[in-house]
């Protein structure tokens, strides 16, 4: 049993936290890297099915929020992470059915459906660690826990993509989802350390309504989660049509810089709060996709991909303080279900939408758009800091 009782086991827990969605995440950040070059050069499909095999996962995330979060304020967040661990495993298996090679049709819908599985299981991971972390550590905690499991995500990123390109050449894309299976099966045995914690007793409210009272904080978080989702989904693919090397390593750019600002920034959204840090943090991330969008070389995208990574870093734990904030504990889960629904909107329409809008050239273009939206990320969130002040001053003026 885990206690909290001073700094070193506070840290362990901390630890545990971003250890063990390091190991859930892995093995999706090496298929993610794979899976349009696989669709591409083995399944010979078009460039809108390969941005469809990335952004099945994030839609499928999107649709399973609301279920996850409701799983979470009643069962706890153990539950839903061990019930995300055994999906995550079916997922790989499902995925294995490609090396059958009955038809395209069949391996296409293989991929398709076993993607769109490995994201039902991310939304009940990512939300069942972040509620047993804030249920385990408390409220006050709560930024970093978002921050720690963010960093264990995007550090399997930085490992994954280069080891799931590597794994392809070497025993093929079912072989690899093989060996995800297993690191998931690891991940689910470790999962069974953290002890159970204490629920409230849920009234059930309208997922809608919640959504209406933290729409705006989402919107910021979906709006930074395009820049994300055109690393992820066309990176690889704009090194090839460039004719460029070590296209797994863009990830890994954005994964260090990601990882690195969420370990010297990641107490910053409890202590000053999220708006500020994130508006901030979408001007970081604007300058590093239009830097992608023009980058004459490997050298100066690998540059691109660090700064969004850098910039993507603390904008959802910050926003996700903010929601904490002003929604009350018996709904926490729910709402940051709900809250993270909308970084899966942006990482499951912009995979599809944009493959279809460049029709197999001009990947770089996809950056282009990813830096608008982070700007128009940045003037919400001053928006909103406007709103709140002008909130404040009206509430100060009507106290005797």
């Amino acid at each position: 049993m885990l206690r909290v009782n001073g700094r070193t086991s506070e840290g362990f827990v901390f630890f545990i936290i971003a250890g063990l969605f390091f190991l859930a995440y892995l093995p999706v950040a090496a298929t993610m890297a794979v899976a349009p070059i696989y669709a591409v050069t083995v399944l010979h499909s078009g460039s809108g099915f390969a941005g469809l095999a990335v952004g099945v996962a994030f839609l499928a995330t999107l649709l399973s929020r609301s279920s996850a979060g409701r799983f979470a304020d009643t069962r706890g967040g153990k539950y839903c992470l061990a019930l995300g661990f055994k999906l995550y495993v079916a997922a790989c298996l499902l995925c294995c059915a490609t090396a059958l090679h009955w038809s395209r049709l069949v391996d296409e819908t293989a991929l398709v459906v076993g993607r769109g599985l490995m994201g039902v299981a991310e939304s009940l991971a990512l939300i069942g660690v972040i509620s047993w972390g804030i249920s385990y550590l408390g409220p006050t905690r709560s930024g970093k826990v978002m921050a720690l499991v963010g960093m264990g995500m995007y550090g399997a990123f930085a490992v994954g993509s280069p080891l799931g390109v590597s794994l392809l050449h070497l025993i093929g894309f079912p072989g690899l989802m093989l060996a995800c299976a297993a690191v998931l099966f690891a991940a689910a045995m470790g999962s069974r350390i953290l002890p159970e914690t204490a629920q409230l007793a849920v009234t059930r409210e309208s997922f809608w309504r919640i959504i209406g009272q933290i729409w705006p904080y989402g919107l910021v978080v979906g709006l930074q989660g395009v820049g994300f989702a055109a690393v992820a989904s066309f990176m690889a693919l704009d090194f090839l049509g460039r004719g460029w090397l070590r296209a797994g390593f863009g990830l890994t750019s954005f994964g260090i810089s990601f990882v690195l600002v969420r370990i010297l920034a990641g107490h910053l959204p409890d202590r000053i709060g999220g708006l500020k840090l994130a508006a901030l943090s979408l001007m970081v991330e604007a300058i590093g996709q239009y830097t992608l969008w023009a980058a004459p070389g490997p050298l100066v995208a690998f540059a691109g991909a660090f700064l969004t990574g850098a910039g993507c870093s603390m904008v959802f734990p910050s926003m996700g303080t903010e929601v904490v904030r002003i929604v009350s504990p018996q709904r926490r889960s729910t709402a940051l279900s709900g809250f993270a629904a909308f970084q899966d909107c942006a990482y499951g329409t912009t995979g599809p939408v944009a493959g279809w809008l460049i029709g197999g050239a001009h990947y770089e273009d996809v950056f282009l758009g990813g830096g608008v939206s982070a700007t128009l990320g940045v003037v919400v969130a001053l928006m909103i800091m406007w709103a709140g002040a002008v909130a404040a001053k009206k509430n100060n003026a009507l106290l005797p």
